[in-house]
């Protein structure tokens, strides 16, 4: 008897309001055999946006002390990590969309050298415009975004990007499309 064969990973980057978490809910609604890795933040829920576990900061830190994250990271003043069990489907062989941090690249991939990047894009007007219609965030905080948006990647890294420049629609054939390919 053969065990399944190691699932793919797909981290997933890109700057705020690049529509990440739409592409993501939406190729998960056209291919029910995608994981979507959970991520544990330290923020309150806000019933918009990708589904997380929330969790005050002292629960964090003591699950990350306890050795509870596969990986962590920290960014926009919040705790982020992806429990172990978030991660068992690619024992699995299924394929797994984890929402990334462009910060935390370098971890992950040390963590999963065969992951694969999927960088999310969009116009600089777009993000704007995005981010102020998602009402989580302050002026200032957008503008901080903003200004984070052409962080590149680590230099050397391979990626594939996709364009979340239009409909929905357009952007999530085109990630599917990424994922498939």
């Amino acid at each position: 008897m053969t065990s399944a064969s190691p699932g793919k990973l797909f981290f997933v980057v890109g700057p705020s309001g690049a529509g990440k978490d739409t592409l993501l809910a939406g190729a998960l609604a056209a291919d029910s055999s995608l994981h979507w890795a959970q991520r544990v933040i330290s923020r309150p829920q806000t019933g918009q946006g990708e589904p997380f576990e929330p969790c005050t900061e002292a629960q964090f830190q003591a699950r990350l002390a306890a050795g509870a994250f596969a990986l962590h990271w920290q960014a926009h003043g919040l705790f982020y990590g992806v429990p172990h069990a978030q991660l068992a489907p690619l024992a699995a062989g299924r394929t797994v969309l984890l929402n990334g941090s462009r910060g935390a690249i370098a971890q992950a991939q040390a963590a999963f050298p065969q992951m694969q990047i999927l960088l999310i894009t969009a116009p600089a007007a777009l993000l704007a415009q995005r981010l102020a219609a998602r009402g989580r965030e302050s002026r200032a905080d957008i503008e901080a975004r903003l200004a984070r948006a052409d962080l590149g990647l680590p230099e050397g890294v391979p990626y594939l990007e996709v364009s979340n420049d239009g409909a929905p629609e357009i952007g999530i054939a085109r990630l599917l499309q990424a994922i498939r390919g």
